[in-house]
């Protein structure tokens, strides 16, 4: 082998320590001992070494294609499937999809580094100021962060629309949906979506965004009765016995913001892939089939097997809870005036609020209108101020 050997620190060490054999300084046995390896191999270095000089220590291999290299057709073919379908999908997704629409199995380093090749990937760098991790909670339901997502989730193909995410900290276990806007009820109706399936979380954690917490003075009359003003969000998890904690930067809800970039990344090419470009379908398709997905693959099991949520008590009714909850008051004639409607108590209602007493007004995340006095349904009509007739029609209590 002519020109300077292309020998490693392993070479290196086996040719000066036969040369020590050849030379009579050391017994093989004793070079077996300093190489490590058991006396028939050492003999068999030896005579290679006798041979062919420091050119036999070298791997028989060496310069040889790997036998475990793939082949160079199946290489392409995945490259040339990616630039048809996949343009844009990070190695790791990619391979996925070979594998689940495609039959192709190439493994994520092989795919990437021919990606780049090919100048169809390039790694991201990104460098940001250091954080601490927070200790993830212990239990399934402990804490559940709770946040929404604006992004062109069509790629325009359909309407802009929000992603209103929960995600539980313990475990990663994520559930989802896609709304227009970032509202109060979006909010209350993917955490009635989460107790229905799940139970009723110790505490949820998002910012201070006003569809979830209120911050404002409070009124007169709160401030005379001791009132701290809530969102109706708020108010919801309070009659549930959740712990509202405020995040104060995206950093401190970190999971949740992490899931936000899976779902940006991975849901919008599922989106793709499957055509879809209405709300109604893509929230179709997370509940069948991108959430199960999802959870199994990157749910992970909690530090202990306790479930932490609270069970939900057959009697509780979640229409009432998640609502939008309003005070007003009693006229002289017994009308209540809310949203441009009147509503007369009724007369077989007994007791009867007296005029200037307050009564609570509920809207249910359904629209309907649902009055209350003393916690109890209070029964009204509504009342037609332009009809000649002074028209009134059932209301449900």
């Amino acid at each position: 082998m002519a020109g300077k050997l292309p020998m490693g620190q392993k070479e290196l060490l086996r040719s000066r320590v036969l040369n020590l054999v050849v030379e009579g300084s050391i017994t093989l046995v004793e070079a077996s001992v300093k190489l490590k390896v058991s006396y028939r191999q050492a003999k068999r270095l030896l005579a290679r070494y006798r041979a062919q000089g420091e050119a036999g220590l070298l791997h028989r291999l060496l310069g040889q294609p790997s036998n475990n290299r793939l082949d160079t057709r199946l290489k392409q073919q995945a490259v040339d499937i990616y630039r048809d379908r996949y343009v844009g999908f990070g190695p790791t997704f990619a391979c996925e999809k070979l594998l689940e629409r495609d039959g192709l199995s190439i493994s994520v380093e092989t795919l990437r580094q021919a990606l780049i090749s090919e100048g169809l990937w390039q790694g991201k760098r990104r460098r940001r100021g250091y954080h601490a991790r927070r200790q993830p909670r212990e239990r399934f339901g402990e804490l559940v962060q709770f946040d929404g997502s604006h992004h062109a989730w069509f790629e325009g193909r359909g309407p802009r629309c929000c992603l209103m995410n929960m995600v539980d900290d313990a475990t990663g276990t994520t559930l989802a949906f896609l709304t227009p806007q970032e509202t109060t009820n979006a909010a209350m109706e993917l955490l009635q979506a989460w107790i229905k399936k799940y139970g009723i979380p110790q505490a949820v954690y998002c910012d201070r965004k006003n569809a979830f917490v209120i911050d404002r003075e409070p009124t007169i009359h709160e401030q005379l009765n001791g009132i701290v003003p809530k969102s109706h969000f708020e108010r919801a998890c309070e009659r549930l016995g959740i712990e509202v904690i405020v995040a104060y930067s995206p950093e401190a809800k970190g999971r949740v913001e992490r899931n936000h970039a899976v779902y940006q990344d991975r849901f919008v090419k599922e989106l793709r892939l499957a055509g879809i470009n209405s709300i109604q379908a893509a929230n179709d398709f997370l509940a069948s089939d991108y959430l199960p997905a999802i959870n199994a693959r990157f749910a992970r099991p909690p530090a202990h097997p306790e479930d932490g949520h609270v069970p939900l008590l057959v009697e509780t009714d979640l229409q009432d809870v998640f609502c939008r909850e309003e005070t007003r008051v009693v006229s002289r004639d017994h009308i209540i005036s809310f949203e441009n409607r009147l509503y007369l108590v009724r007369k077989d209602q007994l007791p009867r609020p007296r005029p200037g007493e307050r009564v609570t007004v509920r809207v249910w995340l359904d629209g309907t209108v649902h009055l209350y006095w003393q916690n109890r349904p209070l029964l009204v009509e509504e009342y037609k101020k332009h009809d000649k007739e002074d028209a009134r029609s059932p209301l449900s209590a």
